[in-house]
């Protein structure tokens, strides 16, 4: 029952009593201007000392890698070919490109060389620009060419110290990223001190420095801080616009500079998918992010001349099905909880046909087999039905980057837990989700709350005090074994491998064809000049198939089986590797002349079991019977080298 009360009376005097005075009112706009001027300056102050940091912690990162670099392989003292050879496998086969454009009388001839390629394979004419992702040895060989720097840096090493200075990026990206998580630079130092004492896990740079990852992971650290940032809310629009420029340039330097960029951006799209999904983060913005995905794989795909690998990808393939699957479903985020769980899965159903129904398309049409052998590999180790559980309740209370971080933690330490080369992209991560989870003001004041003790002042005292005290233990627990790490000084040491490469540039000619293992004839390439059968860039069947073939050299097959394989590829030498011939690293069954048993029919050498339709070979082991110089080797080989490590054959040339 409402109830009526009479008004009491408001004198007029006292009505101008409570408000101030007009000398009041401008004190106290004063007051206000000089605590917003005081956090304004304070803001700008903490930036410009965050950024600085920031810089000089990557500056610094790049120093110490590049420093235990040249302390592992004494790389100022060693001659050419020994520098050269420290690039093993593909890391070889990669520079070659670099050194073959510097070679090369004109920018022009250069492109022409690799765009008509008939060096890498035998009997092959290929276009590298097209198989390979080389375009940034290509770019490094015209810079250096243009720059007046010929007089006082050597091509290796300003081939080495561009990616010596991506990690310096690479380091300030993931400072950035754990920063803006957190909404602190200490969040960002912290992440940047774990990267760097967990270095075995987050990066090999400093011995495999031209691999792929080292070119590219830098680009994928910048966008994922630039996506990070993207996912605030309320930012204006010129800012957005910038931020989805940057967004796109790092994607596609990203996808331009590894040939597995797609199998991370299907990662990058997944984790989008589902958030997007779960109602958490803006349809815009990830329609924008899926559109950048596409635009900058076809982008690299007329790059490299119409890769068909990249058009069969599955993530265009996916991108495609999610933005066709929403035209047909635009009211996914309303309705109740069933209705919309309906919807939900209905729309996942949609989303997985038309990808796998337009990637098989694709992959007829083109007749796509290059990327099989990773398929196989993911089915192999994960087998069928391998999922990832993401539930709304776990991340109702996330903000969308905090979301689209955490996700992303979780995806790439699945693939992580299953390819070794995966885990520097995961465990680089982890640093800066670890380093935003213990300075992040939402999960203090979660925990505080827990426990009965949260208080605005405690816990920024919390926020920052564990932080500083984690940094100071770090120092104290690992700086004396980063300066111990620094003073340890090794010289490379080869000469085997180096007699080799000297012994072919001499006595062979430029144009002989060399047989061997994938990883030894990248050196030669290298090295030497000479043309190869076979090489470690393994994303052909054409050429798994002819490495098989190659392989066979040591397997239990006859002389002349093996003398006409050889020159079905027109191969003048062969190297034999006692290291591979006589493997005992690994486990029986897991080494190379054990699997080329397997696939041959033959039963394994060696005490253990084996698959009852395997059956023993007609012939010895070729790499062996060889040595034995028996007639009817010596009628089709005749050994030209040989030292501790490797056998040089040279094939007869029969008419």
């Amino acid at each position: 029952m409402t109830a009526l009360r009479q008004r009491k009376e408001i004198k007029v005097s006292n009505v101008y009593e409570d408000y101030p005075s007009q000398e009041e009112e401008e004190e106290l706009e004063r007051q206000l201007l000089a605590v917003y001027s005081g956090r304004g300056l304070w803001k700008i102050l903490s930036y410009m000392i965050g950024g600085t940091i920031g810089l000089c912690i990557g500056f610094l990162t790049s120093i110490y890698l590049a420093t235990l670099h040249e302390n592992d392989l004494w790389f100022s003292n060693i001659k050419e070919v020994e520098r050269e050879i420290s690039f093993r496998t593909e890391c070889g086969l990669y520079y070659s490109y670099y050194k073959q454009m510097l070679q090369a009388p004109t920018i022009m001839k250069g492109f022409h060389g690799l765009i008509n390629d008939n060096k890498t394979e035998s009997m092959r004419t290929i276009n590298i620009l097209e198989r390979m992702n080389i375009y940034q040895e290509v770019f490094l060989s015209i810079l250096y060419r243009v720059l007046p720097i010929k007089t006082y840096l050597e091509p290796v090493y300003f081939y080495i110290y561009t990616l010596f200075g991506l990690q310096a990026m690479y380091v300030t990206a993931l400072y950035v990223t754990s920063w803006l998580l957190s909404g602190t630079w200490l969040s960002g130092l912290l992440a940047a001190f774990w990267y760097v004492i967990n270095r075995i896990d987050t990066t090999r740079v400093e011995f495999t420095i031209p691999l792929r990852e080292n070119w590219a992971l830098p680009f994928f650290a910048v966008q994922i801080a630039a996506i990070t940032y993207l996912l605030r809310p309320h930012l204006q629009p010129l800012c957005e616009r910038l931020t989805l420029l940057a967004v796109f340039i790092s994607t596609f330097l990203f996808s331009l500079t590894w040939q597995f960029n797609q199998f991370m951006m299907l990662m990058q799209a997944l984790v989008l998918f589902i958030l997007d999904c779960l109602n958490m983060l803006p349809t815009v913005k990830v329609t924008w992010l899926y559109v950048i995905q596409v635009a900058s794989l076809l982008l690299v795909c007329a790059l490299q001349f119409f890769n068909s690998m990249i058009l069969g990808s599955l993530l265009i393939s996916f991108n495609l099905s999610v933005l066709i699957a929403r035209k047909f479903q635009k009211n996914l985020k309303t309705g109740g909880f069933l209705n919309r769980l309906g919807k939900l899965l209905f729309h996942l159903a949609l989303v997985l046909c038309l990808t796998v129904c337009l990637n098989t398309f694709i992959k007829h049409f083109l007749n796509l087999k290059s990327d099989e052998h990773i398929f196989k590999f993911l089915k192999a180790k994960f087998g069928f039905g391998a999922t990832s559980d993401s539930t709304k309740v776990q991340f109702i209370v996330l903000k969308p980057g905090t979301a689209y971080n955490l996700m992303h933690s979780i995806l790439f330490g699945c693939l992580a837990f299953s390819t070794m080369r995966m885990k520097y992209l995961w465990t680089s991560h982890m640093c800066v989700f670890a380093s935003f989870g213990l300075c992040s003001s939402d999960i203090w004041e979660l925990l505080l709350k827990l426990v009965h003790l949260y208080t605005p002042k405690r816990m920024k005292m919390m926020r920052y005090s564990v932080p500083v005290l984690i940094l100071i233990y770090l120092c104290y627990k690992f700086w004396p074994g980063m300066m111990a790490e620094l003073s340890e000084l090794r010289e490379f040491y080869d000469p085997d491998t180096v007699e080799l490469m000297n012994w072919i540039k001499s006595n062979t000619p430029r144009k002989a064809v060399f047989a061997g293992s994938m990883q030894l004839l990248a050196g030669v390439k290298l090295c030497t000049g000479r043309t190869l059968t076979n090489h470690p860039h393994y994303e052909d069947k054409g050429l798994r198939e002819r490495t098989k073939e190659v392989y066979q050299i040591y397997a239990k097959r006859s002389p002349e089986e093996v003398y006409s394989l050889l020159r079905s590829f027109g191969t003048d030498y062969v190297i034999l590797e006692d290291s591979i011939c006589y493997e005992r690293r690994h486990n029986r069954g897991c080494r190379l002349r054990d699997l080329l048993d397997i696939a041959n029919g033959h039963v394994m050498d060696g005490p253990g079991e084996n698959d009852p339709d395997l059956k023993p070979a007609e012939h010895p082991r070729f790499c062996e019977e060889i040595k034995r110089n028996l007639p009817s080797y010596s009628a089709h080989f005749t050994r030209v080298f040989q030292n501790k490590t490797f056998h040089v054959y040279k094939l007869s040339r029969h008419k």
